[in-house]
């Protein structure tokens, strides 16, 4: 009889697990406590423009090529997607502009046109970036790093020989300082930080690796979205058998005789093998296991950073700004003091803007675009953050219209607000914490939960909060550490 599987949540993780484990033989259930799949990696409508809920970085589509291949199905007929020439645009408020193109050497000549004399040692950088990931992948990155057998490997014992070369004891601020003298350089190398939710003055240089699957690898874009990562793995997951149960909120998970054997929603029990929870850590601990003590991983939990994420329609098209585009803030040290010391947010913070209707024609009338505008911010420590949004609001229109040489207000015709708050109530993410532990420490990556309870048999983990962390690839990867954990 083929064991039963229960996933609690269907975020990216949950749905590339539930087809691995379908693929292996395994009755896979989902239970969802909203009515679609995603998460973060959902969409939904405003007025007639359709925004991404979430992320909006693509790389690494090798991961969901993966996902396909292992369940024998050709890619072609669920999912599409296009690398994009420009992977982010650069603006600095003295009129500075930089592409930073997705081809490695595009980006090279584009620092040696933009930032003179600069382009060897950006080179060495993208290439001992690249060194880097290729030790660390297979240990940090694919592998539990909680178990034994992950430190006999050979990749192993290559990442320890090279123990030093991977920047572990110095910030990411501080490395790209010993490579950099243009302070512009600095800060759109220091901004990778923001993509697990750190400060470039207090996560590890190890980040650094993070560049790398932009500039070597590249970035891509669906052609339908972001968000159909998404729903293409629950078609595929749906044509391979796997039951979806929405609005489907799980109240505990039940234990017995130290093994996790079932789930309970409104009274009612579904018994099950294996249980596999892709719901924040925290909030699996609060609300589904209670009574049971949390693990030292998280103790001491401390947030990663959150954010304040505008979803504005505009009724023009703007031809200066690209797919991903970055205005930087005129004093980077004291933006990241804010957040992560100030628990606030800088008077002139770094604007993200994101426009995937200049990909995907379909996602704005002709003639306008849908913009996410992300500012990053503390987590919710009960800020007041209607105040701060409105404060917040006034200071980026006048930061973008500065940068584009255009009064955008007149053109916003429609508008989403979230802040860290509707985060958490909308992914349940504790404090709206978009990547769950910090990464602001050496030993982070250590203290991430890991993929299974030492506790409990047959429970494990998957998603953004634990190993190896938030963003789409590394979800993905604990997906498939999940599923080769599972006999």
């Amino acid at each position: 009889m083929k064991k039963k599987v229960i996933i609690i949540g269907s975020g990216i993780a949950g749905l590339a697990l539930s087809i691995r484990l379908k693929s292996k033989g395994y009755n896979v259930d989902v239970f969802e406590k909203n009515e679609n799949v995603g998460g973060k990696l959902s969409d939904f409508y405003l007025d007639n423009f359709r925004h991404d809920f979430g992320p909006k970085l693509f790389t690494m589509p090798n991961l969901i090529e993966d996902i396909f291949e292992d369940a024998g199905v050709n890619i072609d007929k669920y999912f599409k997607y296009d690398k994009l020439d420009i992977a982010c645009k650069y603006f600095w408020d003295d009129g500075h502009i930089f592409n930073a193109y997705s081809d490695s050497q595009k980006f090279i000549h584009e620092v040696h046109t933009k930032f003179n004399k600069e382009e060897n040692m950006v080179e060495e950088y993208i290439f001992n970036s690249k060194k880097k990931f290729n030790l660390v992948k297979k240990i940090f990155l694919e592998n539990s790093l909680h178990k034994i057998s992950t430190y006999l490997s050979l990749d192993s014992v290559k990442a320890i020989l090279n123990f030093l070369k991977l920047n572990i004891f110095i910030s990411l601020n501080s490395l790209n300082k010993r490579y950099f003298k243009d302070e512009k350089l600095i800060q759109l190398f220091n901004r990778f930080a923001t993509y697990n939710g750190s400060s470039p003055y207090l996560t590890s240089g190890i980040m650094s690796i993070i560049q790398h699957l932009e500039h070597d690898l590249g970035v891509f874009m669906p052609r339908k979205g972001i968000s159909d990562i998404s729903y293409s793995l629950y078609n595929l997951a749906i044509d391979l058998g796997v039951k979806f149960h929405f609005n489907s909120e799980i109240d505990s998970i039940i234990i017995k005789n130290k093994s996790a054997v079932g789930v309970s929603i409104n009274k009612m029990n579904h018994k099950a093998d294996i249980i596999i929870s892709n719901m924040d850590i925290n909030l699996t601990y609060d609300r589904l296991l209670k009574g049971y003590k949390k693990p030292f991983f998280i103790k001491n939990y401390q947030p990663s950073s959150s954010a304040v994420v505008f979803y504005w329609n505009m009724n023009k098209s703007f031809s200066n700004i690209n797919v991903h585009n970055i205005i930087f803030s005129r004093d980077q040290k004291k933006e990241f003091d804010y957040i992560f010391n100030k628990k606030s947010i800088y008077e002139d913070p770094t604007v993200y803007i994101c426009s995937t209707s200049k990909i995907v024609k379909e996602d704005a009338p002709t003639g306008c675009e849908n913009w996410f505008i992300l500012i990053n911010s503390p987590f919710d420590s009960g800020q007041d953050w209607k105040k701060i949004k409105k404060t917040l609001r006034n200071n980026i229109i006048k930061k973008i219209s500065s940068t584009l040489k255009v009064d955008i207000e007149s053109n916003i015709v429609g508008e989403k607000i979230l802040t860290p708050i509707e985060i958490e109530i909308e992914t349940l993410s504790k404090f709206g914490s978009l990547y769950g532990s910090s990464s602001n420490s050496l030993q982070s990556a250590f203290i991430r939960h890991p993929n299974f309870s030492k506790k409990i048999n047959n429970l494990y983990f998957c998603g953004g909060s634990v190993h190896p962390g938030g963003g789409i690839p590394l979800c993905l990867n604990s997906a498939k550490i999940v599923s080769d954990l599972i006999n």
